[in-house]
């Protein structure tokens, strides 16, 4: 097995494309490009630009790319990749990060080394926006999801990266490695849902934590299934039942001395590291996908390294219950009552219900750590996917000011989400005759009622639940993001965090 990621050493440069000293040198073209800010790369590929363009191969369209040769000795770099980026004045930051990974992506599969890419001028985004971006881009190019492979080419990887801004100066080299470090965290993440679950087992995902956590500077605790009892998760308890991996807990702390006060957000993860359904089983077809159900806890473990890397001047804590859903002979099963840590009954009816069992004691214990505002992750509910398909996360929760708030920072991350309702008629769904409401509301409305099932946990905290089951992992490859995991969530998690200072000297039900 060799490793999932590399990190790439990225610089910041301001010189010309002609300069740059790479192996390939990515250029974004827009719609009714006239590139006269590039004026010599038409003479350094022999015209092959013009030509493309007078046979219409070069558009502008959206992540189309075009890859010519710059032989003119006038330019440093042998290859260019001229990438779609739209319309200039509709670009945006999300753009520029896949542009950038494209071209990483690229290089790496001609074995390319060495890499650069272009900030065009004139366009919306700011120059801390787009070296954070293309920054991430480059990261996320340099990962490879096939690490147990033993046959073949071993990976190419990146080696080096300059991501060319006109502007310089201290904010934009910091923008370049918080984009780095966010792009390294992605890819740590993905590399963890990318296991199977023979490996990333409870009790390994939570070692595996311990040392991300080490690593960043984090305090970090597992609390095993002695100390779950003791705390009367039940509801945790209950779906590792069948499992004969014990079950783990592991909660993370961020501290920073000059913390805003009186704010701690509360991040709470599915770490569910195989889901079979438990004994309402799942049928055999992509059971196997199942590995990936722990991404939420994935997110949470690497968006909270992410902001200690990045000393985000907020109090954070993460926690994350880890089990396995299994049918062994001890399986919780439905018509059985579960008892939480908050002391609520529940009635199962379906033991594919089990994230938002284990997230209930999750965000329980969360505020009884101290938060004060709380965001859950997790791969909840097909319902999710049938929504939204697989492009962009749901987004439940309340007040809307606090929704509203978590949107904006997935959108600056490229995690596209949506708001969903969370409207209370829904909780009649809910409703059980030996319980205090039952585990699942059935079909209609499916990921609302899993959202107000998590609601019943969370007091009157400002609280936004993500559900991420359609965008955690690609099924189809893009220009921009190979088949496999996604890492989504631990930049829209970090970004909220450094971006307290907007939010959390407010009320969010403002």
């Amino acid at each position: 097995m060799h490793t999932a990621y590399r990190s790439p050493a990225i610089a910041l440069t301001a010189q010309s494309s002609a300069d740059l000293q790479s192996d390939l040198v990515v250029i974004p073209v827009f719609t009714d490009d006239d590139l006269s800010d590039e004026c010599t790369l038409d003479e350094a590929s022999g015209g092959e630009v013009s030509r493309a363009r007078a046979r219409g191969e070069l558009t502008g369209k959206l992540f189309d790319v075009l890859p010519i040769a710059t032989s003119s000795s006038n330019w440093k770099t042998p290859r260019a990749l001229l990438v779609g980026a739209g319309s200039r004045n509709a670009l945006t930051a999300d753009h520029l990060r896949r542009i950038a990974t494209i071209g990483g992506l690229t290089a790496r599969q001609r074995r390319l080394t060495r890499v650069a890419v272009v900030d065009r001028a004139g366009t919306p985004v700011s120059a801390e926006r787009a070296a954070q971006s293309m920054a991430e881009g480059l990261c996320l190019a340099n990962f490879d999801g096939a690490s147990y492979r033993t046959a073949g080419q071993p990976p190419s990887w990146l080696e080096t990266a300059h991501v060319r801004i006109a502007a310089g100066g201290d904010a934009v080299r910091e923008a370049v490695e918080r984009g780095r470090v966010l792009g390294d965290m992605s890819n740590e993440a993905r590399a963890l849902a990318n296991l199977p679950g023979n490996d990333l087992t409870p009790r390994a995902f939570a070692e595996r934590a311990r040392e991300i956590a080490a690593a960043a500077g984090l305090s970090v605790d597992v609390l095993d299934e002695q100390k779950i009892a003791a705390l009367k998760m039940g509801m945790l308890l209950g779906v590792a039942r069948g499992s004969q991996e014990p079950p783990r807990l592991v909660v993370l702390r961020h501290e920073p001395e000059k913390a805003v006060p009186g704010v701690v957000l509360g991040l709470v993860g599915k770490g569910i590291t195989f889901d079979t359904g438990g004994i309402s089983i799942k049928p055999a077809d992509n059971m196997d996908r199942m590995k990936d159900d722990m991404s939420g806890g994935a997110a949470v473990i690497c968006a909270m390294a992410a902001i200690a890397r990045l000393k985000a001047p907020v109090r954070v804590v993460g926690v994350v219950p880890m089990t396995e859903n299994m049918p062994g002979g001890r399986a919780v099963k439905p018509g059985d009552i579960l008892t939480s840590a908050a002391g609520k009954t529940v009635e199962i009816i379906n033991t594919d219900a089990e994230g938002r069992l284990i997230l209930g004691d999750g965000l329980w214990y969360a505020r009884e750590l101290g938060a004060t505002h709380l965001v859950d992750v997790a791969t909840l509910t097909g319902a999710c996917v049938v929504a939204l398909g697989k492009t962009t996360s749901g987004l439940f929760g309340a007040p809307d000011g606090w929704v509203d708030t978590v949107r904006r920072a997935s959108e600056r991350a490229g995690d596209r989400s949506w708001p969903m309702p969370v409207f209370d008629d829904y909780k009649e769904q809910l409703k059980s005759e030996i319980a205090d409401f039952t585990n699942t509301g059935g079909r209609p409305a499916g990921a609302i009622t899993a959202a107000l099932f998590l609601k019943e946990f969370v007091g009157d905290l400002p609280w936004v639940h993500m559900d991420i089951a359609g965008t955690a992992w690609a099924e189809d490859a893009k220009p921009y993001q190979p088949k496999g995991a996604t890492g989504v969530g631990v930049r829209t998690l970090a970004e909220l965090a450094l971006d307290v200072l907007s939010w959390g000297g407010r009320n969010p039900r403002n």
